[in-house]
């Protein structure tokens, strides 16, 4: 549900002019709320994050003796003030309690609790926590120290969640929401020239050659690829927009592609799109597992409105987050209000490609999805045994692009892999159809690189692995598998 709606809720038993008065001054004071929980989010996520490893918080002891840092101040300073900040609305009071607790049991590495909410996920959650116990042993419970990094990461986010939805009025605010639409408005110009490009390519679509539909697919892939790099949950939820054209930029990236896989994407598409008279029954369907609101977002739109609009796919399915995740994630309210936001612009192409994308979803030849598997912190190779559902649903899909750093870690379990492992090999049997990893790196995990390839960009550049300024375009699909020549 988005700030409107929960707005609407919230305040919709005043009617009365007295009424409307109290109405403005209590939305005032979620105003507030909203301003500094942002703050002390983001200040508790980069606190725990900076002492973890990739795969790991063992590392984390070391800075349990660390004193308080910014985050403890920010804390302290909203539980000192709680009063003048929210007048009294004890449910503002009560999740500042929750988060303030939740980032003490992080920095003294207490024993992971079981969730108490009511939400549809709680029961999948503490079931997950059972299976790290198991794994651990009856010596010591689970705690945020001795577990894998990318589980209470996750973890840690599905508490803020419970903080906020065990309060209710603010349970349904996005509390993140504010950096995700600076995002979108700060990244205008290039939002308009990549529109811009997305109509001049549509006007002489029917003239195009194969090779250069092929090489518009390949740019605004790459497009798609390096709207990546705005991710707020990187940069501690600062300003990171796009002020360029991206079309513009390509040539003086494209040596930061680590892998390029780009050409096997076109080919499995361009197949499907070559059968479509041959009686062979398929989907003809791409399905992009989103990552970033904001610019990254409206690059997947411009890429999926291309799909269709060329024919390389008859439907495009989304799949998004049920609630805010990792600070600037994609949610149904983050989709439809970025649809909205386009469609009201006073910019001819960018106005026109939103009235087209809501034609689409009309149409049904768009499809919006937020299984609750996404918010979980699931391995994919767990996905057919934990969620059959979701697995069978990408099962049907022609091409799967999976968006972002943290899709990527879940796709090779965030182990400490060599680089020169195989994609393939790191999927570990996650194979429902042919897929496609469009990242940009931030993490220590990479695989499917040549020998020395890491050796030389780590003498190059230290922190290439985390740093944004590199990128892979890796595919895999079971087709390949079974012709790869045997060794």
């Amino acid at each position: 549900m988005g700030n409107a709606q929960c707005f609407h809720g919230l305040f919709q038993q005043y009617n009365t002019n007295k009424q409307k008065n109290k109405h403005t001054k209590e939305k005032q004071v979620v105003d507030k709320f909203q301003l500094v929980t942002v703050s002390v989010l983001l200040l508790i996520k980069f606190e725990f994050e900076s002492a973890a490893s990739a795969t790991t918080m063992a590392a984390a002891k070391a800075a349990s003796g660390v004193p308080p840092s910014l985050s403890a101040k920010v804390i302290g300073y909203v539980v000192r003030k709680v009063d003048d900040f929210f007048e009294g609305i004890s449910a503002e009071k009560q999740a500042i309690s929750l988060l303030s607790k939740l980032r003490n049991e992080m920095q003294t590495d207490k024993p992971l609790l079981e969730l108490k909410d009511d939400l549809p996920d709680t029961e999948s959650w503490n079931q997950y926590m059972q299976r790290q116990q198991n794994q651990l042993g009856d010596q010591e419970p689970v705690s945020w120290f001795k577990s894998p990094w990318l589980y209470v990461e996750c973890y840690m986010y599905r508490r803020i969640q419970e903080a906020i939805w065990l309060n209710p009025p603010i349970n349904n605010f996005d509390f993140f929401n504010e950096g995700k639409t600076e995002s979108f408005f700060e990244s205008q110009q290039a939002v308009m020239a990549l529109c811009t490009y997305l109509g001049d390519i549509q006007k002489s679509m029917e003239t195009l050659s194969e090779n250069q539909l092929s090489e518009c697919f390949n740019k605004l892939l790459q497009v798609s690829l390096w709207g990546n790099r705005c991710d707020l949950s990187i940069s501690a939820g600062q300003k990171n927009s796009q002020k360029a054209s991206p079309i513009d930029s390509l040539n003086s990236l494209q040596s930061f592609i680590l892998v390029d896989d780009s050409n096997m994407v076109w080919l499995t598409l361009n197949s499907c799109r070559r059968s479509e008279g041959s009686g062979k029954k398929t989907a003809d369907r791409v399905d992009i597992v989103l990552d970033n609101a904001g610019f990254e977002l409206i690059t997947d739109l411009v890429l999926a409105d291309f799909l269709v609009s060329s024919g390389l796919a008859r439907q495009v399915h989304f799949h998004g987050k049920c609630f805010p995740w990792f600070v600037s994630d994609v949610t149904a309210n983050d989709f439809q209000w970025t649809i909205r936001q386009t469609m009201a612009a006073n910019h001819k192409w960018m106005c026109k490609s939103g009235f087209q994308w809501q034609s689409y979803l009309k149409e049904g030849l768009w499809c919006y999805h937020d299984h609750p598997f996404w918010t979980q912190p699931h391995e994919f190779c767990d996905m057919a045994a934990d969620a059959p559902d979701l697995y069978a649903t990408l099962q049907e899909a022609d091409l799967v692009l999976f968006k972002g750093d943290l899709n990527y870690r879940k796709l090779t379990g965030d182990r400490d892999w060599p680089h020169t492992v195989d994609f393939s090999t790191a999927l570990r049997g996650f194979e429902p159809s042919a897929l496609c990893s469009l990242r940009t790196l931030k993490a220590n995990v990479q695989v499917g690189l040549q020998p020395g390839q890491g050796e030389k960009l780590t003498s190059q550049d230290p922190s290439w692995m985390t740093n944004g300024k590199y990128a892979v375009i890796q595919f895999q699909s079971p087709k390949l598998e079974k012709n790869r020549p045997q060794d």
